[in-house]
């Protein structure tokens, strides 16, 4: 009756609504509320062991607290007066921003040298590589960190038996520490990198490369101006992620060093550890926190600006 009626009236049934994609409007609210049901379980996750932990750090970082929560007050601004002020703060900071500055680009232009040149190796010696610099990513920190201590033992280890400076404590050296702690750091740091980077460049368009190599490009011309820009995300990834895992150094600091000599290889990340743990002030270490995740932010946010420079 209903068709017949519009059939009488000459009428013809209203279109669906569309989105700007030309999509059905009823399809795409399904598809959506689809895709968010299967995030969900992440998304519960996400908030419930990320958003929700940051929130509450922040909130304790004004206040001075410790294990008795009894005794907990509510002090302002006063974590973040005190930390501007605390000549053991700006060490560790400074001590991490050098570990970061040294780190993150020698990484990165290692890995991508490595990485280039495992490409364009057959399949065998391409897997073999790929595993061999990745086999520290999947030993463990702790154990790589125990096997580099004996290396840098004063009397036994095999640097100095190799060196001949039998006797010279690296680790014990203010001169020598914190080098150490970035050559370690270095050599735990490039397996994921290589390994991504050997993907990436398998992804590039190879008739982009064959044109220009008939255009007559060499070689150096063909990565830089082909291949380059087609990585650039591939990049973007390892430098953030290797900036992460740059400020929050730790393992490494509190097995080999535990921040000395004389506060020489200390951290930001270690001295918060010290700070709630060792002196029970949690309010105060969970200023530094927050000051921590705001510095990691900016050095992210800086390395997508440039990133995106360059592409473009």
């Amino acid at each position: 009756m209903a068709q017949t009626a519009v059939a009488g009236t000459g009428r013809k049934p209203a279109p669906p609504k569309m989105d700007s994609h030309g999509r059905s409007r009823a399809l795409a609210r399904r598809e959506t509320v689809s895709a968010y049901l299967f995030l969900l379980p992440s998304l519960i996750f996400f908030i419930g062991f990320v958003v929700v932990p940051m929130g509450i750090c922040f909130v304790y970082s004004f206040l001075d607290m410790g294990i008795n929560k009894a005794a907990t007050t509510f002090v302002g601004f006063a974590n973040y007066i005190e930390m501007w002020n605390d000549k053991t703060f700006w060490q560790g900071f400074w001590n991490t921003v050098l570990i970061v500055v040294v780190s993150v680009p020698a990484v990165t232009a290692f890995s991508l040298w490595v990485g280039n040149s495992i490409y364009k190796m057959k399949p065998i010696p391409r897997s073999f590589y790929r595993c061999v610099f990745y086999l520290p990513v999947v030993t463990g920190t702790v154990a790589v960190t125990v096997v580099w201590k004996w290396m840098f033992n004063p009397y036994n280890g095999l640097l100095n038996q190799v060196t001949g400076n039998i006797g010279f404590d690296w680790l014990g050296n203010p001169h020598t520490a914190i080098w150490c702690i970035i050559m370690i750091l270095f050599t735990t740091s490039i397996g994921q990198p290589i390994v991504l980077y050997v993907a990436a460049l398998g992804n590039v368009d190879q008739s982009l490369v064959e044109a220009a190599e008939v255009d007559g490009a060499t070689r150096r011309q063909v990565f830089w101006r082909i291949k380059w820009p087609q990585i650039m995300p591939t990049t973007l990834y390892i430098l953030i992620i290797t900036t992460i895992n740059s400020f929050q150094c730790f393992a490494l600091i509190q097995l080999l060093t535990s921040g000395g000599p004389s506060g020489t290889t200390s951290t930001i990340m270690y001295y918060i550890f010290d700070m709630a743990y060792k002196y029970n002030r949690f309010g105060y270490a969970n200023a530094m926190g927050v000051i921590l995740a705001l510095i990691i932010a900016a050095f992210s946010a800086v390395q997508f600006k440039l990133a995106k420079t360059d592409n473009a």
